[in-house]
């Protein structure tokens, strides 16, 4: 496995408040990466509306960038002792000096939406990351203008955690890590709830092996998974998990 200079580890759990967000199910992925990759163009041609248009008199188009990525995933698969289909989870994206600065003003959303578009479809191929997803642009002098490249690596979340996040209400996410997240109305708790159903200390996601569990820690209406009450819960890639009306779901990639 390839060494690289900057290491990247799980973002570290932060509060966020999300008593005035919007509640209810969330949908499920679509289980087609030729449907994620119109999602993924999609959303690239929203980001580049408007005062970002100009940018992108480039012959490189973002969503260029997206197959290749995903092509570089699909390229460099090996399978693992317990049979699972290990892919690269960091990317460099390596371009040159033109078109860098050309990128500059949009590129961490363009970060995102290549981080998001690897998810997709590591989801739908089954594919398994060692760690959080992450994509750098890279100034490159081997690069000339309208050229690039995108290099992948494997690379475990910090104390071997593998990847994992909460998707909130807001379309936001959370990154898991090594860090206990607490869920409850006190203003101290990682995610603080507003909802007068969801008890002060309410529940917490633990690290567990290579994975999480919920715990709920004996709440008075309880923690719900895929609309049943539980008190521990390994949780699984796609898990609806509830507390109260707020509805969050488990990305294992």
């Amino acid at each position: 496995m390839e060494t690289v200079a900057h290491e990247v580890g799980p973002t570290p759990a932060r509060s966020a408040d999300l008593g005035a967000w919007p509640t209810g199910p969330s949908s499920g992925p679509v289980a087609c990466s030729a449907v994620a990759l119109k999602g993924f163009e999609r959303r690239l041609e929203r980001m580049v509306e408007g005062t970002f248009s100009r940018l992108f008199r480039s012959s490189i188009r973002p969503v260029e960038l997206g197959r290749r990525l995903v092509r570089e995933m699909d390229d460099n698969r090996s399978v693992d002792v317990r049979g699972r289909t290990l892919v690269p989870n960091a990317y460099s994206v390596e371009l040159s000096e033109t078109d860098f600065e050309q990128f500059s003003e949009v590129a961490d959303g363009l970060e995102r939406e290549l981080a998001e578009a690897a998810r997709e479809h590591a989801r739908d191929e089954g594919y398994v990351f060692m760690g959080p997803v992450s994509v750098h642009i890279e100034l490159s002098q081997k690069q000339h203008a309208g050229s690039f490249q995108i290099v992948g690596r494997m690379r475990e979340g910090k104390g071997g955690s593998g990847a994992g996040a909460l998707l909130l209400p807001t379309g936001e996410r959370l990154q898991l890590g090594e860090s206990v997240v607490t869920i409850g109305r006190k203003p101290e708790s990682t995610i603080q709830l507003g909802d007068p159903n969801v008890s002060r200390n309410h529940a917490e996601i633990r690290p567990h092996g290579n994975g999480w569990v919920l715990v709920d820690l004996g709440s008075t209406n309880g923690s719900r998974v895929n609309g049943n009450r539980v008190s521990s819960h390994e949780l699984h890639e796609g898990d609806e998990v509830a507390f109260g009306n707020t509805v969050l779901r488990f990305e294992a990639s």
